[in-house]
């Protein structure tokens, strides 16, 4: 088995909470409530593509705030595990662990990957 490299493909479950979509459609209709979630899966979007650009430059300072913000608009449309994730990667970034960080946001880009993309 040497010198066979084995790639690995990760794949994530993501969990969602239809009854927060739903609360949403109930208290503003049909209308306006399919207009605010569209309209916060796109900020959801932009958001995690302004993150990806700073980790790729190192900027880290500006991405607790960012992944909290990410956290609390995913949770309110129902994207349990992207919200998780968010918060997760947050928490390891402000502990200083560089290692445990490049493990979560890959976690947390695959996450957003299949949570934002359906």
């Amino acid at each position: 088995m040497a010198g066979r490299v084995v790639t690995l493909h990760p794949q994530e479950r993501v969990d969602e909470n239809a009854g927060a979509v739903l609360a949403i459609l109930d208290r503003l209709g049909p209308d306006p409530g399919t207009k605010l979630v569209s309209r916060a899966v796109g900020e959801l979007a932009m958001a995690v593509t302004v993150m990806s650009a700073q980790v790729d430059r190192h900027e880290l300072e500006p991405l607790p705030r960012a992944l909290k913000r990410v956290q609390a608009m995913a949770s309110g449309v129902g994207m349990v595990s992207l919200a998780q994730v968010a918060d997760d990667a947050r928490a390891v970034l402000l502990r200083g662990d560089a290692t445990a960080f490049a493990a979560v946001w890959a976690r947390f880009m695959r996450v957003a990957e299949r949570s934002l993309v359906r």
